[in-house]
């Protein structure tokens, strides 16, 4: 069994990318469904639903099945919205940022995805917000 879920979720998201699928299917949670809401609202994936676990793959847990997005689609020249998932915050090295301190990604093209007392949000509302948190992962 994997001890970090939010690594679990982006190296699922990296490697259905890499083997160009349109869907991914990740056991959910409350905070992977969090991560994905702001990814959809972004524009990194094209949608995402949480489903029930029919064939008891996943010991009857609910599935969360997040449909990839493309930044263009020539044929088999596929290229995903998804450039780079980074995990930043581990458990066994926690990262934590003040509002000051806050990474811009890529210069602000990218994001960074942050758990706050807010809830997760993106670096970019918690700068408006004035608030830190734990930094979770970059995305780009």
């Amino acid at each position: 069994m994997y001890t970090d879920p939010i690594s679990d979720f982006l190296t699922r998201i990296r490697n259905a990318i890499m083997a160009n699928h349109e869907k991914v299917l990740i056991p959910s949670s409350n905070l992977k469904n969090r991560i994905s809401k702001v990814l959809l609202e972004r524009g990194y994936i094209k949608d995402y639903k949480t489903i029930d676990d029919k064939n008891n793959r996943y010991g009857g847990q609910q599935i969360l099945e997040i449909e990839l997005k493309y930044a263009t689609n020539y044929g088999s020249n596929r290229e995903y919205a998804i450039t780079k998932l980074d995990r930043k915050s581990k458990p066994g090295l926690r990262k934590y940022s003040k509002v000051k301190d806050l990474p811009h990604v890529l210069n602000g093209l990218g994001i960074a995805i942050l758990s706050t007392s807010k809830g997760v949000i993106t670096d970019k509302e918690a700068r408006k917000l004035k608030i830190g948190g734990e930094v979770l992962c970059h995305v780009y």
